[in-house]
């Protein structure tokens, strides 16, 4: 007795073209963002990470490089305007990212809890300053801090016609970009006015992850508003604070456009608004130091990782105050 032929699977019959469609064809739909991400991403890191050991002027070509190993790094320790940059940098970061966050977490549990119904709207006026231009921002509060004829001094000179308010008030005008101390003030309002409703939309996605019936048992049990935001909201918000205060520590230690604009480019009186970044720029576009300006981005890089740390430390999920039982 013979046995019967057997035909050959489909997908063998096919050939190499649905082999090729199974192994290899995913691959090739996906090669596009590996290759920008290496043009763009991987390889100006890895460039920046050679540079940082080379002396190099921009414009001249790439055989013109000399090794320098650490220098570039120690150039940038002993530099006194580095560390002033540093510290321009970290007061701005505090100035305008604590207010960011004090404000956006109260007004985000407000519209979650009593303004439901009017929520996209005032999300939506919220979030207008982060996708506005940085430049029509920068612009428009130069003009309001304009010590003749801006807005905020003849503001402030209405008060001083109040009886009550002219004490606090007196009417002289503030030149809110001309004096040192009112420098690093003025562009931290910008950053709070321009960066508040980006957390505060963060802080209003983390709320609604919270189970309303938390909420109904505290009430139940006579907790108040705010007992119910100090020991509710917060305690369960601690990874979205975590994701926030992260996103405001890159962000505040990246600081260019607000304090180049608003003091035109040359950090304000006594270089009050100069910023790492802004002396990173200077430094490779007017002083074409390549290398100098690269060891400056990665040391940085250490600073932002660091305080990244300590943030995790504080807010990650073995941070102080964790409310997860011991292993």
């Amino acid at each position: 007795m013979t046995a019967a032929p057997t035909t050959p699977p489909k997908h063998a019959r096919s050939g190499g073209w649905d082999n090729f469609q199974r192994k290899y064809a995913p691959y090739i739909f996906i090669s596009p963002f590996f290759l920008l991400f290496f043009a763009f991403g991987l390889f100006p890191i890895i460039f920046n990470a050679y540079l940082s050991v080379h002396s190099w002027q921009p414009g001249s070509g790439l055989g013109d490089m000399e090794f320098v190993g650490l220098r570039n790094f120690t150039d940038n320790l002993t530099d006194p305007t580095f560390w002033l940059s540093l510290k321009n940098t970290a007061i701005l970061a505090v100035e305008s990212g604590l207010p960011q966050h004090l404000i956006a977490i109260p007004l985000a549990f407000a519209i979650n809890m009593g303004l439901k119904r009017a929520q996209s709207f005032i999300t939506a006026v919220y979030f207008l300053p982060y996708i506005t231009s940085v430049v029509a921002i920068s612009v428009i509060f130069f003009t309001l801090f304009s010590w003749q004829y801006g807005v905020l001094n003849a503001a402030l000179n209405s008060l001083h016609h109040i009886p009550v308010l002219g004490v606090l008030f007196p009417g002289e005008k503030v030149n809110w970009l001309g004096e040192r101390a009112f420098v690093q003030p003025s562009i931290a309002m910008v950053i709070v006015w321009r960066y508040v409703g980006w957390n505060m939309l963060l802080y209003l996605s983390g709320l609604q992850a919270i189970p309303g019936e938390l909420y109904e048992a505290a009430a139940v049990d006579g907790a108040t508003r705010s007992e119910q935001f100090r020991f509710i909201t917060l305690p369960l918000l601690r990874p979205t604070i975590f994701l926030a205060v992260t996103l405001s520590l890159i962000g505040g230690f990246q600081l260019f456009e607000e304090p180049f604009i608003l003091t035109n480019g040359g950090g304000g009186v006594g270089q009050a608004g100069l910023t790492t970044i802004m002396y990173m720029f200077r430094t490779y576009n007017a002083y074409s130091d390549a290398g100098v300006a690269a060891a400056m981005a990665w040391l940085l890089f250490i600073v932002i990782g660091a305080l990244t740390i300590v943030n995790n430390l504080l807010f990650g999920r073995s941070g102080m105050g964790s409310n997860e039982a011991p292993r």
